[in-house]
């Protein structure tokens, strides 16, 4: 990474000769949001600088580049596992700290879009200055505020407070230009809640396959070693229902003794002490590895070093309109999956693609996996089904049509 500075010197020269960049708003740490990055870098590789305001880990330089793009971090730190009042508290600050280094930049930068990505939906109003004069803004939906609420936070979340949600929400859409969304399943709840059809655009949450390239990475034939080794890497919080992994995997030892398994678990959250307590309570410790979070590039090949890739979610009216992209990233690297049955794991991967068991039972989810150990040509058969869809999913297909929209809308 190299430190560089949004200054009026680097554009001085280059207006002339280059459309007006993009920038980019969003919640999170930019290294360690995959979307906002294949989405910023999809914007650059198109000819279009990128600046992206986000949050700053500590240590972390207020500015700096990452593969081209020009971040800036605002001093935000993320509290994952906080209480609801730490959230909006949170979310707040950010939200002022990114309307006014917005409006600090724009007279410099001259900003052609303005894309928001939530969470918070209501970060579109940061934008709203440079709206008022005329700059295109793009609120990126990652998910559904008030059923992320609603499932993080059960005990607050009573029907005020989740009409609030919903009406900030369409108040941020009615601010934006355009809206974007994961999935056919939260484009056409939104419609569902008034949101005009044309307004609301989708741009699948799928993975890159240059990134997720297998043939890049040693490639490992299932259980080479002798041993069965089940990888999951993501966040390690109550929506991921990691306690069912980790029991499955208690039940595998115990019912197949002679079969030497590893649980790889990649990723952190508010989840881990307790999922650490549990596996030490059920004796199998030293089958469960906890790596902690690794960058994003690494990832490919910790996926790549496993046998079996786990997507375990936990069902409820979020996670109903929801698809993990782990799924995407396991079946590039030609894995074998097991995900949580949710409506759109079966709307997206049919049956014969990813093997699925019901949430919150443990042993179902240890019968997918043995069943994917027990019957190899099955198992194969499997892969090459869900990797031709993964194919036709992916980020190079779908990030045509993504900056088909932001040229349609960029000013300049």
């Amino acid at each position: 990474m190299v430190d560089t500075t949004l200054t009026e010197d680097h554009d001085r020269g280059r207006m002339g000769r280059r459309r007006r960049p993009v920038a980019m708003v969003t919640h999170s740490y930019y290294e360690e949001d995959p979307r906002v990055r294949r989405e910023a870098e999809a914007v650059l590789a198109g000819g279009r600088e990128v600046d992206v305001f986000a949050l700053r880990r500590p240590g972390d330089p207020d500015t700096g580049e990452v593969a081209g793009v020009r971040v800036r971090r605002l001093d935000v730190q993320r509290h994952q596992g906080a209480s609801l009042w730490v959230y909006l508290a949170e979310y707040l600050e950010f939200f002022v700290r990114a309307g006014l280094a917005l409006v600090a930049a724009q007279p410099r930068r001259r900003y052609g879009l303005v894309q928001v990505h939530t969470l918070p939906d209501f970060l579109a109003f940061a934008a709203l200055p440079l709206r008022t004069v005329g700059v295109p803004v793009v609120l990126d939906l990652h998910e559904a505020m008030p059923e992320f609420f609603r499932s993080r936070f059960p005990r607050a979340s009573n029907p005020l407070f989740h009409r609030l949600l919903v009406l900030q929400e369409r108040w941020a859409i009615a601010a934006s230009t355009v809206a974007l969304t994961v999935n056919d399943a939260l484009r056409d709840r939104l419609v569902s809640l008034g949101v005009p059809a044309g307004k609301v655009h989708v741009v699948a949450n799928s993975p890159s396959l240059a990134r997720f390239d297998p043939s890049r990475h040693p490639r490992r034939r299932f259980m080479e070693d002798g041993t069965l080794r089940i990888v999951y890497a993501g966040a390690l919080t109550p929506t991921y229902e990691l306690e069912v992994a980790v029991e499955a995997v208690g039940r595998i030892v115990a019912t197949r003794p002679s079969l030497p398994v590893c649980f790889d678990v990649y990723g952190r959250g508010d989840s881990a002490p307790a999922l650490e307590a549990r596996a030490e309570a059920l004796g199998i410790a030293d089958r469960v590895v906890f790596h902690g979070r690794i960058p994003l590039e690494d990832v490919p090949a910790a996926v790549a070093a496993a046998d079996v890739g786990l997507a375990p979610t936990r069902r409820d009216r979020f996670t109903d309109v929801s698809l993990s992209t782990k799924i995407y990233e396991y079946a590039a690297m030609r894995k074998p999956v097991v995900a949580s049955r949710l409506p759109m794991v079966e709307r997206t991967f049919p049956a014969g693609t990813v093997t699925t068991y019901e949430p919150g039972n443990a042993e179902d989810l240890a019968t997918g996996i043995l069943r994917l150990v027990d019957d190899p040509l099955a198992r194969e058969a499997v892969v090459a089904r869900t990797i031709e869809l993964v194919r036709e999913a992916s980020w190079e297909r779908e990030s045509e049509r993504y900056l088909a929209l932001i040229e349609r809308l960029a000013r300049g």
